[in-house]
């Protein structure tokens, strides 16, 4: 009989409590996680695969506020819609680390040519000119957050994901999403509410000046995507993005309907002229490279296997 003990990273929504086990012919043993406090090279292996382990770019890590603020953002990032992340990694169970990256996330938005000069010599100056500021996180990375972490979270008007990780033996790591919040003119599967959008989006502005038709349809549809299950919406810059994790669909406001980007391969979808259409080699605003276009109720149920397909496929 061969063991099966593979050294993998497990990224999931914290909704159970998570088991493990090695499996062994028909047996089972169970690998007790651990909660020790965070080393301090976890820090570095997270910034070394933070796109894959975080959906995050890495951009530079201990970066000093100066001598008026007198701290260190422990790690920056860049999410997969252009929004600012900051990185926080609580080491003591007593250390407030929300508070912390609040406190970094208002000097950043007081910095933005400075994180944009970093993103530019980083990423390069495409990158750096579709920064998106609309709505920046904070992501913060512990052993265990108490019960009333995560319900502070959910009372601030920011986006914050709590991550927990957890060690099973020498060569198994757990990463899993215990809370996620969306701040301004976002809508939450978790609280079912609704938060009035963001007076700056221009998404928003998009929406208030579309025909009544279309601001039906895109109510109707996101009343689906966020019945599909733990499911927040984020309003950028130039679309609106829905998240399980990572964005699932981007909803893209028209004149004459939506245009939706799903986390699809195109190639695993069999195309409809004028409804599915393949831009993996186009640019475009929003991220996926399958685009569903919704002119009608029609449309949107005939799209909505891929939706869940989409949904099912961020997990």
């Amino acid at each position: 009989m061969t063991t099966e003990n593979i050294g993998l990273i497990h990224l999931g929504v914290g909704a159970m409590t998570l088991r493990i086990f090695r499996t062994d012919g028909d047996h089972v043993e169970e690998i007790v996680g651990s909660t020790v406090a965070l080393e301090r090279h976890l820090q570095s292996y997270i910034e070394r695969n933070m796109a894959a382990m975080l959906g995050v770019r890495f951009l530079d890590t201990e970066v000093s506020t100066g001598p008026v603020h007198g701290g260190r953002i422990d790690s920056l990032g860049l999410d997969e819609d252009g929004s600012p992340v900051v990185i926080e990694y609580k080491r003591s169970r007593d250390e407030n680390v929300i508070n912390q990256g609040l406190f970094y996330l208002s000097w950043l938005r007081d910095h933005r040519h400075s994180f944009e000069s970093l993103v530019a010599q980083k990423l390069g100056p495409e990158v750096a000119k579709s920064v998106d500021w609309t709505s920046p996180r904070i992501i913060c990375v512990a052993a265990e957050f108490s019960r009333y972490d995560q319900h502070a979270v959910r009372e601030i008007d920011r986006r914050i994901d709590l991550v927990q990780y957890r060690r099973f033996g020498d060569g198994l790591l757990s990463l899993d999403l215990v809370v996620s919040t969306a701040g301004s003119g976002a809508r939450a599967a978790r609280t079912g509410a609704a938060v009035a959008p963001a007076a700056h989006s221009a998404v928003s502005q998009r929406l208030a000046g579309a025909v009544a038709a279309v601001r039906e349809l895109y109510t109707d549809l996101d009343g689906r995507l966020l019945d599909l299950g733990d499911v927040h919406s984020v309003e950028l810059r130039h679309y609106i993005a829905y998240r399980r994790g990572g964005n699932f669909v981007t909803v893209k406001v028209l004149s004459n309907g939506l245009r939706l980007y799903l986390r699809l391969a195109p190639t695993s979808v069999e195309l409809e002229p004028g409804f599915t259409r393949d831009v993996s080699g186009i640019g475009h605003h929003g991220t996926g490279d399958l685009e569903v276009r919704i002119g009608s109720v029609d449309d949107l149920d005939r799209a909505m296997p891929l939706l869940r397909a989409s949904y099912e496929a961020v997990a």
